[in-house]
């Protein structure tokens, strides 16, 4: 009987496993997890940058915690403010600049940083009670379905600068007052009240009721943003970014508004749109007052 050679494949290793003898321990003690800064959310929202704290600080909002760098905490401006807020139950961490970004995601905030409770809505009923109380020809901006925070805040805080009574804004499918927002519209939120209602297009008929005439800011097919004289209680409407005003929106308002443009592109960004017509809304109204020096 010959002997065939056996395949290597066929070969059984006559090694045994080596065991180290070290048996593997898992460890008791458990894992220390990484603070997480919290979600933007309105339930729990952070808010960061100088402007929009020292806002913040300066009004009645709710402060639940502050983190602040050494540099920033004794500050003048600063100091006496978070005492303040110190003593109505904020915690305060004075915190390294690396740990504040880590906080912040990375976003600039400027040596400060703090969580706040949640924004208070207005009712409708109240702001338009407020605007009317504020002003003879009060100018109340509506947005419908504006999703990007970032225009929110803008349109935030060019209607606060203007002088606006207040925002009006859907309770769905679209941006609500983050801390984004809040950046943006960096401190002018403090004092400018917004409003969240559900249905926008009964919101429209209630303002109507009141006395307030609604413009509505459409790309095309409207007049021309020169040709209005605007006078008594407004409500200018601006429209989402990717498609404009809806629409149900459209048939709610008493007159559309077009600007005029000269180059190629089609159509403008929602918050430049509402920079631009709420200015002439009020270079109007300047221009007819006499100033005496």
């Amino acid at each position: 009987m010959s002997n065939k050679p056996i395949p290597r494949s066929d070969r059984r290793s006559s090694k045994k496993p080596k065991f180290s003898g070290k048996k593997t321990i898992a460890s008791s003690r458990p894992q220390r997890k990484e603070w997480q800064p919290p979600e933007e959310t309105e339930d729990n929202d952070l808010i960061y940058g100088r402007h929009s704290v020292l806002a913040a600080l300066e009004s009645d909002r709710q402060l639940n915690r502050i983190w602040i760098t050494n540099r920033l905490h004794y500050d003048p401006r600063f100091h006496n403010l978070i005492q303040g807020s110190k003593a109505k139950g904020a915690v305060i961490d004075e915190v390294s600049a690396q740990r504040l970004s880590q906080i912040t995601n990375g976003a600039n905030h400027q040596g400060v940083a703090a969580q706040v409770a949640p924004y208070n809505y207005y009712e409708l009923d109240e702001l338009m009670a407020q605007a009317k109380a504020n002003s003879d020809e009060p100018v109340i901006v509506i947005a419908d379905g504006i999703a990007d925070p970032h225009n929110l805040g803008a349109i935030i805080r060019t209607a606060e600068a203007l002088g606006c009574q207040g925002l009006v804004i859907p309770q769905r499918r679209a941006a609500g007052v983050t801390s984004t927002v809040s950046k943006v519209a960096a401190g002018a939120l403090e004092s400018f009240p917004v409003a969240r209602v559900v249905n926008l297009s009964r919101a429209l008929e209630t303002l109507k009721a009141e006395g307030f005439w609604i413009y509505g800011t459409v790309s095309e097919g409207g007049k021309r943003l020169q040709d209005f004289n605007f006078r008594g209680a407004i409500g200018l409407v601006i429209g989402s970014e990717g498609s404009g005003l809806s629409l149900l929106t459209q048939r709610c308002c008493d007159e559309l508004i077009s600007i005029p443009l000269g180059g190629k592109t089609p159509s403008l960004n929602a918050s430049v749109a509402a920079a631009i017509n709420l200015y002439e809304i009020y270079r109007q109204r300047w221009s007819e007052k006499v100033y005496i020096q």
